[in-house]
């Protein structure tokens, strides 16, 4: 039976972010996840997910000035000093916060990506993060929801993982995203299981609830369950509406 984590930083936003790990708890979500925890001390953080009984899957590195429209660092040739301090401060959090994966944005062409930097950066992040237990993933993003992102297809994200060659690099693998950018969703699932560390879901049509129209996904998370896949799928959805009136797709989806 599939594992679903609540991301926080897409549902239940009718509600202060600390107040969401309770609000999700009280949903029936046992794991969270989220983009960025860096507006919070880790110990104030934790406080939330223990009391909560929640456990935290996965969150980002830092991807830059967010604001000025920067979407990560790892990529970026010449921000080699800034991706190591976020490097860093993130692997503090995740030690304190009990987070055994991070994802590291790539960053966009524009702001200088290149494949070599991209390489080298991930190695160092592996090392530094594999002695605490902790994985480092890379995602492909469709480029209609993020133009210009240097990591866009599944294959090019393998022959990253492939050269960088750590026991501690994998694959995001966002159903959504692969279905807006490649399609056949259902083939890669198989064809990338070896890889994928983390999956995340979302309707393509408009990145609301998942349900089964322009993508199965009672089928999706059939094949998802029949390959072994142990780790959460991670919710990281627009609701519709209030976030609470649209989680009965878990029950339609599964019963």
């Amino acid at each position: 039976m599939p594992k679903f984590a609540a991301n926080l930083s897409m549902m239940f936003t009718e509600h202060a972010f600390l107040d969401r790990f309770a609000t999700a708890a009280a949903a029936g979500f046992e794991a969270v996840e989220f983009l960025f925890p860096y507006d919070h001390e880790p110990e104030l953080i934790k406080q939330h997910l223990n009391e909560n009984n929640l456990d935290l899957v996965l969150f980002n590195l830092s991807p830059g000035d967010w604001s000025l429209g920067e979407r990560g660092l790892t990529a970026l040739k010449g921000r080699e000093t800034e991706f190591q301090a976020a490097v860093r401060n993130a692997i503090h959090y995740a030690r304190a916060l009990g987070c055994n994966q991070l994802h590291a944005m790539a960053g966009l062409v524009s702001g200088g990506a290149e494949q070599q930097t991209y390489v080298t950066n991930l190695k160092t992040a592996c090392a530094w993060a594999a002695p605490f237990g902790i994985s480092i993933l890379i995602e492909p993003i469709n480029s209609g929801d993020m133009p210009g992102y240097f990591l866009t297809h599944t294959e090019m994200a393998a022959d990253v993982i492939e050269q960088v060659g750590a026991d501690n690099i994998g694959l995001q693998f966002d159903l959504y995203h692969r279905h807006k950018m490649e399609g056949d969703v259902m083939a890669a699932i198989s064809d990338y299981a070896a890889i994928t560390r983390h999956i995340q879901c979302a309707a393509p049509r408009d990145r609301g609830e998942p349900d089964s129209q322009d993508l199965d996904y009672r089928a999706v998370f059939g094949a998802i369950d029949a390959l072994g896949y142990e780790g959460w799928i991670g919710c990281e959805y627009r609701p519709r509406g209030r976030t609470e009136l649209g989680l009965n797709w878990r029950t339609e989806l599964l019963g």
